[in-house]
């Protein structure tokens, strides 16, 4: 079994506290994705760099405080990469990729647009630039792509369908670009292979009581190219403890490293 966790922070050290590294301990994990850090290089503690005989690597946004994402592996990597060459987003921190054999993991933060049409329009470039990256990796590699893609892909992937369809998020040209990947580029949404229920959902705004109520939105995918995607076994969205605004997802896959 080869076990992959993505979990969204918001905030590495925020989330510590709220016992992240004590549950990531206990999961028998052998990667665990994590994006928005929201810390540099400087933050990170012993406990952030190598938690439970793991190894972190990271990929931190220049602006403090800001985006980032990390890879902790309990197998010693072929290869890391930092950045998947981008010269707008890389120094935003949005990319991590491990090598295993012929298998790439990969831990990724899409931006966001919520915040006005300025990121919108950063979004979609993102977007433009990403997809051919991820389409010349699946010509020659098997890849699990992991992370925050803030967009969700059909009516069941979200509470409140028909009030979101201008939010971004939501929007048709996010929303057809995910069908893209996985109508057109080999790619697989392994999660709704092996959960087909409504209501899963990933992330939860603060307003209001969404998390209580489950009000949600899901956000938070491992993606995969067919060869790994079909020995995926069992998943589970990980809700018992708060780490965060977003919830854990967790994915088991039959594959040896």
């Amino acid at each position: 079994m080869f076990r992959v966790i993505t979990a969204n922070l918001n905030g590495i050290r925020s989330a510590a506290k709220k016992g992240f590294f004590d549950w990531f301990g206990e999961q028998d994990a052998d990667v665990v994705c994590v994006q928005e850090i929201k810390c540099s290089q400087d933050d990170l503690t012993p406990e952030f760099l190598a938690p439970h005989g793991f190894q972190g690597y990271f990929q931190h946004a220049v602006k403090k405080g800001y985006s980032g994402a990390g890879l902790y592996t309990k197998h010693k990597p072929d290869e890391v990469i930092i950045g998947f060459g981008s010269e707008e987003f890389d120094p935003e921190g949005r990319y991590v990729e491990a090598r295993f054999g012929d298998l790439s993991v990969i831990s990724v933060y899409v931006p966001s647009g919520s915040s006005g049409e300025e990121r919108q329009q950063a979004k979609y470039r993102f977007m433009a630039e990403f997809m051919p990256h991820l389409e010349k990796l699946a010509k020659k590699r098997q890849v699990i792509l992991c992370g925050d893609v803030n967009i969700v892909h059909k009516e069941i992937d979200i509470k409140n369908w028909k009030s979101n369809q201008k939010n971004s998020g939501c929007l048709p040209e996010e929303r057809a670009w995910l069908t893209q990947l996985f109508d057109e580029k080999a790619y697989v949404d392994v999660f709704r292979t092996l959960d087909q229920r409504p209501e899963q959902y990933t992330w939860w705004s603060n307003r209001g009581q969404a998390y209580a109520k489950n009000v949600g939105w899901r956000i938070d995918y491992q993606i995969a190219t067919k060869g790994v995607a079909d020995t995926a076994a069992a998943t589970s969205v990980f809700r018992d403890i708060k780490f965060s605004d977003h919830a854990p997802l967790i994915i088991d896959y039959d594959w040896k490293v």
